[in-house]
């Protein structure tokens, strides 16, 4: 069975949104993201400043509570620069974070602290997040002790909570045990059980199943997909694998050079992409048919921009071959609506 059949299979096994505690109803922002840029200043060994990489370049969006957005792309167009500026590891050069009502920006360090606490992160390497000197128990445990609780019962209580909600059972067999003990799934539990044992709001989630065997990467999404719905979280979904998204996501952002230059339901998306970018990364998607494998794709030519000097206009258009002359490479589209609630920055849908 592929990723893709099971994660189909799995979808109806869990509980449908307007099950969900206030799933829709409240429509206040739990997140919002505000024109942020997130540039990072480069300089010439003695000479100053040599410009700056533009990683994020405006981006503006909004996440309620149990919501799934994934934002995809490939290597290199900000998405792992937009999610640790969320997480609050970078902070914007210009723009607004603002959760629950709070600017990022204006946080001081307590309520950085606080901030931190709602919002989970699970890494893409298990290996590499897991502290090695440290037993699963110290693991989950610090987090507890730097928010503050200061009871011993309540902390082991929660740990063994989060562990069964993990799947990490029996639990007393994996308390003691080091991550080197654990295999690369057992391990992956692990990095979200730490994400999910302060209770957050929001989970970031950066390509959480890349670096695991197929057959685990679906437990794992399922599980991803279990603690969205039961404990209604936001999950903002870091990935380039569009084979796996319409199974966890309900939104899909699609970013290109610093920007997101397309926005729709999921469905939307995959059923009629706008922009000839999403088209390329549609078409890039591994068909499993063993007939086609000869069959060569077509793909945009040349490469990705330079973010430090990025093209004026659509930073797509030196790649496009739909290209408005005159339109596209001197002004950035803004964004148009040719479907309702499906949004896409390109001037082939400017009206007239």
């Amino acid at each position: 069975m592929t990723v893709e059949q099971a994660l189909s299979t799995a979808q109806t096994e869990v509980t449908p949104d307007s099950a969900l505690p206030n799933s829709k109803a409240d429509r206040t922002p739990l997140l919002s993201v505000q024109d942020v840029h997130t540039w990072f200043e480069l300089r010439r060994w003695g000479f100053g400043r040599a410009g700056h990489v533009r990683a994020v370049d405006g981006v503006s969006f909004d996440m309620y509570a149990g919501d799934a957005v994934a934002v995809v792309g490939e290597s290199g167009c900000g998405k792992s620069s937009l999610m640790k500026t969320i997480l609050g590891l970078h902070m914007p050069t210009r723009g607004e974070i603002v959760f629950e009502g709070r600017r990022l920006t204006t946080l001081n360090r307590e309520a950085l602290r606080w901030y931190r606490s709602q919002v989970g992160y699970v890494q893409q390497d298990p290996f590499g997040a897991l502290a090695p000197f440290m037993h699963i128990e110290r693991i989950l445990e610090e987090p507890l002790i730097v928010q503050g609780m200061k009871n011993a019962r309540e902390r082991a209580d929660r740990i063994r909570e989060v562990m069964h909600e993990v799947r990490l059972t029996p639990v007393e067999d994996f308390l003691g045990k080091f991550p080197h003990m654990l295999s690369g799934g057992q391990q992956q539990r692990v990095v979200v059980a730490r994400a999910m044992i302060l209770r957050p709001k929001l989970i970031v989630a950066d390509e959480p199943v890349s670096m695991l065997d197929a057959s685990v990467r679906v437990e794992i999404l399922r599980l991803l997909q279990g603690l969205q719905r039961s404990h209604n979280l936001a999950v903002l979904y870091i990935t380039h694998d569009l084979s796996t998204v319409r199974y966890f996501s309900e939104r899909i952002f699609v970013m290109y050079a610093g920007k997101i230059i397309e926005k729709a339901e999921v469905n939307d998306l995959l059923r009629n992409a706008y922009h000839p970018y999403t088209d390329a990364l549609l078409a890039a998607i591994p068909d499993p048919d063993a007939h086609n494998a000869t069959h060569l794709r077509e793909v945009p030519p040349g490469e990705p921009p330079n973010l430090i000097n990025p093209p004026a206009g659509c930073r797509f258009h030196p790649r496009c071959n739909r290209v408005i002359e005159g339109l596209c490479e001197v002004q950035i589209p803004p964004d148009f609506e040719p479907e309702p609630n499906h949004f896409a920055a390109c001037w082939l849908y400017k009206e007239e």
